[in-house]
């Protein structure tokens, strides 16, 4: 703390990302990374980029990737919205989009760095509790005279959950919703989930946003973007434009667009996660735990017997890193980023170690 520092900065309690140890052979299933690598292609551009066209700023407007990532959708490139990771392309629609006089809404079980944002920018936001069985209630995103929201957004798979919102109850949430921007956060939904780019065409008020960083096994690289109506998009470039005109540079463009070109290998690698993904679950309930329904890379469980933090303790005296929240309603829930068959069958035998002493 410095007497230096702003009243903003003294009022924020910041994002706290997933831990990054050092640790000598670590099953690493926190954060929620791809176990397998990224397109091979994608590697090739990037090598290809690396020259001594370094020396010169990428192209502010990223319209490679915006024509790629347009043309994979079936949409315009004026429809698409790129940056930094979709932090960032986040961290834009709250300032452009999501705040207004009326409270934001999303759920109290969500991606925590939604209340940062609102801290950041000072938005007035509601909180809206998941249902006993951490699933988000259509019903309750829906106006009822006064009570309306000025902005909704939510996950869709929802994190940490891992809980899917079919596409036909995200349209209802837009449709009922005209004059409210609905921003729907994908970040997991190729691996299971149904995306509602297929809806922006028909409602002006939905934005899409995604990452690279999970399905594409990209995270390194920071790539995000968003897609809808191009009065939305228009915003989120004038907030851009009034931050940091280069967020992405020369080998995230190369690296994206490629990986986006490479449509049989995402298809692939995103299938050996769903895979993992079952067998997981089914081992995990062997086990004894509860495990909440996952359309993500990650799965949510508790064990009716065993402390949440105790079991997370005791995975990283193997060397096993999970994530555990200390928040209200799940500070006995694990979240386990699904990893390989060879991680999650460490992670599998440790557990019936620990619950076995």
């Amino acid at each position: 703390m410095s007497r230096y520092w702003s009243a903003v900065v003294h009022g924020l309690t910041p994002y706290v990302p997933g831990e990054q140890p050092k640790l000598d052979n670590l099953v690493k299933l926190n954060t929620n990374e791809h176990p397998y690598g990224p397109s091979p292609r994608a590697l090739e551009a990037i090598r290809a980029a690396t020259g001594e066209a370094l020396r010169l700023y990428p192209d502010p407007n990223a319209d490679a990737l915006k024509a790629a990532l347009a043309g994979r959708h079936g949409l315009q490139p004026q429809q698409i919205f790129v940056g930094n990771g979709s932090d960032e392309v986040l961290a834009h629609a709250f300032m452009a989009l999501l705040k207004h006089e009326r409270a934001l809404w999303f759920p109290d079980i969500t991606y925590s760095f939604y209340p940062v944002y609102c801290g950041l920018y000072g938005i007035a936001h509601r909180t809206v509790p998941l249902a006993a069985d951490y699933s988000i209630r259509v019903e309750d995103y829906l106006p009822q005279g006064e009570n309306r929201a000025g902005a909704i957004i939510f996950p869709n798979p929802n994190a940490p959950t891992g809980r899917a919102l079919a596409l036909a109850e995200v349209e209802r949430i837009v449709a009922a919703n005209p004059e409210a921007v609905v921003l729907v956060d994908e970040a997991y939904v190729d691996f299971g989930g149904e995306s509602a780019i297929a809806l922006v065409d028909k409602y002006p008020n939905l934005l899409v946003v995604h990452t690279f960083s999970k399905s594409r096994s990209l995270a390194g690289l920071r790539v995000g973007f968003a897609a809808g109506h191009a009065g939305l998009v228009e915003a989120l470039e004038r907030v851009k434009n009034s931050f940091n005109s280069y967020p992405l540079d020369r080998l995230a463009i190369a690296g994206a667009v490629a990986s986006v070109e490479d449509e049989e290998h995402f298809r692939a690698s995103c299938g050996k996660v769903i895979a993992t993904r079952e067998t997981l679950l089914g081992q995990m309930r062997a086990l004894g735990f509860e495990v909440l329904p996952s359309a993500a890379n990650f799965i949510f469980a508790r064990h009716p017997a065993r402390d949440g933090a105790e079991l997370a303790a005791e995975l990283r005296k193997r060397a096993i890193i999970v994530r555990h929240f200390k928040a209200p309603r799940i500070d006995q829930f694990l979240r386990i980023t699904v990893g390989t068959d060879a991680q999650c069958a460490i992670l599998v035998g440790a557990l019936a170690e620990i619950l076995r002493g």
